[in-house]
């Protein structure tokens, strides 16, 4: 019988944002943002195990003074997937899932289909992806693109127009990357180990260095529209989707 694998939740919760400082301790209706994020995931049932991991004591004891688990960060990282890294290197994890902070409206059945995709031996890591629903977007350099090949492999991510549609009669699906990860052990820990690569500092998108390693993404779609605040104007908006989904 195969061994059912471990399944972790690992939230990345650093305090500064420069476009938003301060904005998972910002509150959402009755708690904050990241406490929001953490019960969510909590509440799908789904993993094994939720840690918040950050660079704060004020989010640390959030966390901690609701129940929930949290630790500090020993270094500074450049990315959320370094900053995991740390977090389970010493844990008995066969599976990590990089579950956002700013993204508190947790979609259970896309973190699902993220993790039955490690059913497939050879994928080592994986994220989600959407069809754009609005075209202005596309061009919007604050949100990433992904092509794939037909496998549902990751070709390449871009903050550029990818694929560009030189021929308008050719219909073309552009997909959105939606930033929530999930990684065998041995694979986040490699990435951790690697240098930031030319392609992820050009682009300041983080899984590029799996790319430019020879380990593609596995990329799975999700139509789930949640809201992700970025911006002062993204808590209002998942303000209002609290009130419409009458969430306390």
């Amino acid at each position: 019988m195969e061994k059912k694998l471990n399944v972790i939740a690992v939230i990345p919760a650093r305090y500064a944002s420069t476009r938003f400082p301060f904005k998972l301790m910002q509150k959402l209706g009755a708690k904050t943002v990241i406490r929001h994020t953490y019960e969510n995931a909590l509440a799908t049932g789904l993993f094994d195990d939720v840690w918040v991991v950050t660079d704060s004591e004020l989010i640390r004891d959030e966390i901690v003074s609701h129940g929930g688990k949290a630790m500090m960060s020993k270094k500074t990282h450049e990315s959320g997937s370094d900053r995991i890294g740390e977090a389970v290197e010493e844990m008995d994890v066969d599976l990590i899932i990089n579950v956002q902070g700013d993204e508190p409206f947790i979609d259970k059945k896309s973190l699902a289909s993220l993790i039955d995709i490690f059913k497939d031996k050879d994928v080592q890591v994986a994220s989600l992806m959407k069809p754009f629903t609005d075209n202005r977007l596309i061009q919007d350099p604050n949100y990433v693109k992904v092509v794939v090949d037909q496998k549902m492999n990751s070709l390449l991510f871009s903050r550029s127009v990818i694929p560009y549609p030189r021929d308008t009669a050719i219909t073309i699906t552009h997909y959105e990357h939606v930033g929530i990860y999930a990684f065998r052990k041995n694979a986040l820990l490699q990435f951790t180990r690697w240098s930031p690569t030319p392609l992820e500092l050009a682009e300041k998108i983080e899984c590029l260095r799996y790319l430019e390693n020879s380990i593609p993404l596995r990329m799975v779609i999700t139509t789930h529209e949640g809201v992700k605040i970025d911006v002062p104007e993204d808590l209002e908006k998942a303000k209002s989707y609290l009130t419409s989904q009458n969430i306390h």
